[in-house]
């Protein structure tokens, strides 16, 4: 008897676009995310297709995400910076005084190369890549909700939430051609009701958190080891702990061995100012660079007391751990099936910027993964849509209301630090509503145009980055600048509507640099109540 495994990897970034600055700080999110995880993921499942090697993965691409890929501006960006790195490493295999450091150099340069190579070969656009491995069957694409909004926090504003839901499923239809079958909700925020949303847009699955099983309405019989089924017919797909625990924890977790390449020392903060000034930020800020010559070496040792990083023994390392997670996953398999007499359905989502970006060889020990299970007959990779038809019979089941991050329910995103946004967002949706009902009959281009702005502004706002951000205490000058100049736009464009008297440069500013949905309709907003599709 086997056991499946569902793979899911959410891949999302808030909306960050500054067109008018050659490389914002903040854009930077962009551009390492990029060249550090999603690339070298794609070149990894390209290594596997070549190889004939059988992979599953489900992986959500979010609404924000997708508009950045087809940016032609970050998509410049991206490029221009990647070249700046060849140029850098090349500086460094000159100046390197040892052998080791000038391997090091000669790696990062053939990696920024072979980057610059895959852009290219998907026109720019990284959604091409990911749309070739869902046809040649080897991955899941599915969305999220619009801008990554927390939806549990807009239960009292139902129209929001399905704003949401319907903006994330037409957002990837725009871009892939096809109807997504699941929505990863962001955060994994669920309340009770939700998925009657999810069912009106014909989602057939999402994914929760472990405990929103463990304390739903009735006791799941096969625990998260089975997708429930609720009320509405929807499927809810829940996390395994112990894989998240083996993968992902900070004391225990793989990423943590010393072989592997350490995140926090990196070349621009390493190197003389005025060497590593054309690659920093232009402000003048040191950041990261992403050339990082040291590995972790112990938990203990400082960052200035790390060892070089040997390439050889970290790719060793990821073969070894890889090979240690397919035993325990096997075991866990094994026990199950003893415990229920039936196939258990793991279930590991991970965010996607784990692999590559945090944990640099996270995409090596994912592919080694994949080779060595493609030889082993206990252990099926799937997708939720394969899983739902596998089985004749689902437990109907009303999953808690819960998210993970810390805590395992909402404080992340309401609390002391953060509370203060809800207020705005609840009186901007209100008057988004009452102006999409005013104007639903609305004639005038102009101010089309500026009611369409404005719900792109109150959707920006939404996005459960800024308050995550607060909440942790990273970036946090600029999360509150995004809620505030969100909010202000939106008012603005109220302003000038209700006065008829439209500021048509200012209006094109907005909408050249908060672009993201320019298919979207404001009437979407006043459809909700009468029913009609906007």
């Amino acid at each position: 008897m086997n056991g499946y495994f569902v793979l899911v990897l959410h891949t999302h970034l808030p909306y960050v676009n500054h067109p008018n600055h050659e490389l914002y700080l903040e854009e930077r999110w962009y551009v390492e995310a990029v060249l550090e995880s999603y690339v070298p993921l794609l070149m990894m499942f390209d290594r596997l297709q070549e190889k004939k090697v059988p992979f599953k993965v489900t992986i959500s691409l979010s609404p924000p995400l997708l508009e950045m890929f087809r940016n032609a501006t970050l998509t410049e960006k991206v490029k221009n910076y990647a070249q700046r790195l060849v140029e850098l490493c090349e500086k460094e295999m000159t100046r390197a005084s040892t052998q080791q450091e000038r391997d090091l150099a000669r790696f990062y340069r053939e990696r920024f190369l072979g980057c610059l190579n895959y852009l290219s070969s998907v026109n720019g656009n990284l959604a091409n890549g990911f749309r070739r491995h869902a046809q040649l069957g080897n991955v899941q694409l599915i969305t999220c909700n619009a801008t990554h909004g927390f939806l549990p926090l807009m239960r009292h504003q139902p129209f929001a939430v399905d704003a949401q839901i319907k903006v994330g499923v037409e957002t990837f239809k725009r871009h892939f051609d096809f109807e997504p079958k699941g929505m990863w909700l962001a955060e994994c925020g669920y309340y009770s009701g939700l998925d009657e949303l999810l069912k009106k847009y014909d989602v057939e699955f999402f994914f929760v958190d472990s405990h929103a099983l463990w304390y739903a309405d009735e006791k799941p019989y096969f625990d998260v080891y089975r997708p429930i089924m609720t009320p509405s017919g929807v499927f809810a797909f829940a996390r395994d702990p112990e894989s998240s625990e083996q993968v992902w924890s900070a004391t225990t977790g793989y990423p943590g061995d010393g072989r592997y390449r350490e995140f926090y020392r990196d070349l621009g903060f390493d190197r003389d100012y005025e060497y590593i000034k054309p690659y920093i930020d232009k402000s003048g800020v040191r950041v990261n660079v992403g050339v990082k010559y040291h590995r972790i070496t112990s938990r203990e040792t400082p960052l200035d007391k790390k060892e070089l990083y040997n390439r050889e023994e970290a790719l060793f390392a990821a073969n070894e751990h890889a090979l240690d997670f397919l035993n325990k996953k096997l075991i866990q398999i094994n026990k199950l099936t003893s415990v229920f007499n039936q196939p258990p359905v793991i279930v590991a989502p991970f965010d996607t910027e784990l692999f590559g970006h945090w944990w640099f060889e996270g995409p090596e020990f994912l592919e080694n993964f994949f080779i060595e299970a493609s030889k082993c007959k206990q252990i099926k990779f799937a997708t939720p849509s394969e899983i739902i038809e596998k089985f004749d019979s689902f437990q109907i089941v009303t999953p808690a209301d819960s998210s993970w991050g810390n805590g395992g329910y909402f404080d992340t995103w309401l609390n002391g630090k953060n509370d203060w946004i809800q207020l705005h967002l609840v009186e901007i949706r209100d008057r988004m509503k009452k102006l999409a009902e005013t104007y639903v009959e609305e004639k005038d281009l102009l101010k089309v145009r500026v009611l369409n702005q404005m719900l792109r502004e109150l959707l920006l706002a939404e996005s459960s980055d800024w308050p995550f951000i607060m909440t942790t205490g990273t970036n946090v000058q600029y999360a509150v600048n995004r809620i505030k100049t969100h909010v202000k736009r939106f008012l603005d464009l109220e302003t000038q509507l209700v006065k008829d008297n439209i500021d048509g440069e200012f209006l094109a500013r907005l909408e050249q640099e908060d672009d993201v949905f320019p298919w979207i309709d404001y009437r979407s907003y006043a459809a909700f109540q009468t029913g009609k599709e906007g």
